[in-house]
């Protein structure tokens, strides 16, 4: 009884107020309209075959009937096959590789006594460079250094028939592109490890090596698969890589996109791949994230109780400090040949330096180039950012039947592979229910783009404040409540204040992925705007790598200046005068303390 009239309380309570109720209708009819309609007639077109006959009168009748016969055709396909388990094949190489890469740098981090400030920040660097960088930038840097005009490979080393084309070729990139994403999930999860459970191991003799895997490994185990699958699923759905230094090996986003932009123009056939390969995705989604969370979650509860212990030994912090070093100068190396490949004449045989591809950039379409994708995902920014911390505010502070709707489908995007969500789009706006009327009429704007932009980056800056704001206090705003202000005073004027740094993170961050973006966007541009990674890809395809590395030098430019901005309006704009004075002085006094100490 008592229960029913808390919820009679509960529902009254939410009725009352109008703007969270319309603002609940609103995101349910976005999320669906822009997410879960792309993906359903994409899965309609792989399944409803149409057929036109002409009748007794010469008239064109279109008849269509459910069907497996594309699934069935598509399945007994070679080049489908081939590209399926070369997709699986990828997709562990990559999983496995990048997991132990972000697991060695997130053990210096977190565990290694490093003195040098330079090389921890050249480890930061390494570790951030590839999240804000184009996803083929070190496709392009392979085939400079490594290709058979690469500069190791043909001016250092003499070797003329070098092919870093195909899986191997892929596998480096792509492991060197995705470790940063294990390295930050890792580095959090180590730093939550009691430092006591590790010392009692090493009171009683155990070695650093014993330790490592009687006590840390286990309690990292399901962080690691977690770190695995999120990188799997990475390599599955990435399609600019493989596209440019696949060679032969196709993988399915390839796969997908040359069944529909190729001579054949096989549609049905093509939207038949893109369901497997958003199955295959989806499956290993799901397990990452209800089945491997919740197993992380139990296993690291709580924050470490004290300071750790910071490894000091050299049979240890040498060997694992030259390690990441290795990897951290290769990653450099790599892309500071994307920077002198934009300066050197012809790469490979004339290496004076030039600045008449950066001429080329502004003589032809190149500032349209930079104009459009700026403009676009400056648009598509604030809008991901606000919406992002609009929907993990009802996530975690309301109650609504809803709820798990929103928190499931704004997460979806992240298992849509970018070339299945350009099919969907195609399917869903240039015809589908859609063939009259407004929404048939972003089909080919920059508002589609912009439409994707977002729904691409909405589930990172979703994780974001979820994060965020269950760290806030409940009693912070119900005090507010009870002052008489609605759900959208409080949001406005007490809880995005308090999570103001994730939401200027998920503003930058989207920003960085807009810009950055192909495989969503590729299947979707008209001549009517050029962004910057389409023309990177397409000198790139034509070997004009000159001016593919004068675009990706300028767009790595504006992305990194970007988080830049971020890092100095969080520092200096988000505390006030006083407080910055204080720390200052903390820090001072502790400097101080530490000398007297010595």
């Amino acid at each position: 009884m008592a229960s029913t009239k808390s919820r009679e309380l509960d529902r009254k309570k939410f009725f009352g107020d109008p703007l969270l109720v319309v603002t609940i209708c609103v995101l349910t009819v976005l999320l669906a309209l822009f997410i879960l309609y792309p993906l359903s007639m994409l899965l309609i077109e792989s399944v409803y075959e149409t057929k036109t006959t002409l009748n007794e009168a010469g008239e064109a009748i279109t008849t269509g009937e459910l069907t497996g016969s594309v699934f069935a055709r598509v399945l007994s396909m070679k080049r489908f096959q081939k590209a399926f388990f070369n997709t699986l094949e990828l997709g562990f190489l990559v999983g496995i590789g990048s997991t132990l890469l972000g697991l060695l740098f997130a053990y210096v981090d977190v565990y290694v006594d490093i003195k040098s400030k330079f090389v921890r920040r050249l480890f930061s660097l390494v570790a951030q460079l590839p999240v804000v960088s184009p996803p083929f930038v070190l496709s392009l840097s392979m085939i400079l250094l490594f290709g058979r005009g690469g500069l190791i490979t043909r001016s250092l080393l003499k070797i003329y028939d070098s092919n870093i084309y195909g899986l191997h070729g892929i596998a480096i990139v792509e492991i060197l592109t995705f470790f940063p994403v294990c390295y930050m999930m890792l580095t959090g999860l180590l730093k939550n490890i009691d430092p006591s459970l590790e010392e009692a191991s090493r009171d009683m003799g155990a070695s650093r090596m014993k330790v490592f895997t009687s006590v840390t490994l286990p309690l990292l185990l399901p962080g690691l698969g977690n770190a695995f699958l999120v990188t799997f699923i990475e390599s599955v759905a990435d399609f600019a890589n493989p596209m440019m230094i696949g060679g032969d090996f196709d993988t399915l986003a390839t796969t997908i996109y040359l069944q529909v932009t190729g001579g054949t123009y096989d549609k049905s056939g093509a939207s038949a791949m893109a369901v497997i390969l958003l199955s295959l995705t989806l499956v290993l989604f799901l397990v990452q994230k209800y089945y491997l969370e919740a197993k992380t979650a139990q296993t690291l509860t709580g924050k470490a109780s004290r300071a750790r212990m910071m490894i000091t030994d050299k049979s240890v912090r040498i060997p694992l400090t030259i390690l990441c070093s290795l990897v951290s100068v290769f990653v450099l190396m790599m892309y500071v040949s994307v920077l002198f490949g934009s300066l050197f004449k012809l790469w490979g045989r004339n290496y004076s330096l030039v600045l008449s591809h950066y001429e080329y950039l502004l003589k032809y379409d190149g500032l349209r180039a930079f104009r459009d994708s700026f403009v676009l995902s400056a648009i598509a920014a604030p809008i991901t950012a606000l919406l992002s911390m609009i929907i993990s505010y009802l996530v975690v502070k309301k109650n609504f039947r809803m709820k798990g709707f929103i928190e499931f489908v704004s997460m979806l995007a992240m298992a849509v592979p970018g070339t299945v969500l350009g099919i969907g789009y195609i399917r869903g706006f240039s015809g589908g229910l859609f063939r009259t009327g407004i929404l048939q009429g972003i089909y080919g704007t920059g508002l589609i783009l912009v439409i994707v932009f977002v729904v691409r980056s909405l589930p990172v800056g979703t994780r974001s404040g979820i994060s965020a704001l269950r760290q806030i206090d409940k009693s912070i705003e119900e005090s507010a409540y009870d002052m008489g202000a609605g759900s959208g005073k409080v949001f406005l004027s007490i809880t995005l204040p308090l999570i103001k740094d994730s939401f200027l993170s998920g503003l930058v961050t989207s920003f960085v992925r807009s810009i950055t973006a192909i495989s969503a966007i590729i299947l979707l541009v008209t001549p009517q705007y050029l962004l910057i990674t389409c023309k990177i890809n397409e000198f790139a395809e034509k070997g004009k790598y000159g001016e593919a590395c004068a675009y990706a030098t300028v767009l790595i430019a504006m992305a990194y200046a970007a988080i830049l901005l971020m890092n100095f309006v969080m520092k200096y704009l988000g505390t006030s005068k006083a407080q910055r004075t204080a720390e200052r002085e903390a820090k001072k006094y502790a400097k101080q303390a530490a000398g007297r100490k010595k």
